[in-house]
């Protein structure tokens, strides 16, 4: 005889939150591990664009952080060739020099506590919507990761290598978890690398689909308290952490975005 027919909405989602914070399966992997991963994983999901682009996270001694080295493309950083800088882009660990344009992550990480982990890249269909100076609306079930989460920075300061494109993109993000930066890229940021490297990954699925709607008709808005219900549903460490290993093994299998 069945014991759940009867129970409401909210007492399902409740139960089911519960049961997958006890019983999914899910391994983290050391942080510069992981940094390793998020870079191969946004390689294979198309986030590459020559040198461009910086995956960072914060390391153990307050106001540093690990990020990839200059020169290195997503697909060949490794955990040995990361690189540990503090907030004046002064290596303290390994070989070589950071991206200049990582200066505007520590202004991120100084106005953003909560935060130990951002993705930046210029993936091609947010870069495109970046080019219309067009936000990233979120009208999918399976982009509510994003709902209610996305800033929008309309006028593009310039290259992000000053303390000014700091000041303009941190005050820009709030207290938000991702940005579309107009004719620049996108930007996300989480509590932990496997969240961020969710989100990198969602927010370009997200543009995609919004530009293929866009060429049908004008894309529908969903209730805002569905997709906030769906943003709480799927936003759940575990499921960051399955999503990851998820796309890890997908990224080792050379494949990438569908």
């Amino acid at each position: 005889m069945a014991s759940t027919m009867q129970l409401s909405k909210s007492e399902i989602v409740a139960a089911s939150l519960q049961k997958i914070q006890m019983e999914l399966r899910t391994q983290k992997m050391p942080l510069r591990e992981a940094v390793a991963e998020t870079c191969r994983i946004l390689f294979a999901f198309g986030h590459d664009s020559g040198l461009s682009g910086q995956i960072t996270a914060r390391a153990e001694q307050p106001g540093t952080y690990w990020t990839q080295r200059l020169g290195l493309g997503f697909d060949e950083i490794t955990s040995d060739n990361l690189l540990l800088v503090n907030e004046d882009l002064e290596v303290l660990e390994g070989s070589g020099m950071p991206n200049p344009a990582n200066r505007f992550h520590s202004w991120l990480y100084r106005a953003r506590p909560d935060l130990n982990c951002i993705v930046h890249s210029h993936a091609p269909h947010a870069s495109a919507l970046a080019m219309l100076e067009v936000p990233l609306v979120i009208s999918h079930m399976d982009t509510c990761v994003l709902y209610d989460q996305c800033a929008f920075l309309e006028k593009w300061p310039g290259i992000p290598v000053g303390n000014e494109e700091g000041e303009i993109i941190s005050g820009a993000l709030g207290d938000k978890k991702a940005i579309l930066l107009s004719h620049h890229g996108l930007l996300v940021a989480g509590a932990t690398v496997e969240e961020a490297c969710v989100l990198g990954v969602m927010f370009e699925r997200a543009a995609r689909l919004q530009l293929l709607a866009m060429a049908a008709g004008p894309i529908q808005p969903i209730p805002h308290d569905l997709g906030c219900e769906a943003q709480r549903w799927v936003s759940t460490q575990k499921r960051f952490e399955a999503t990851f290993a998820y796309y890890s093994r997908r990224a080792r299998r050379g494949l990438g975005a569908e």
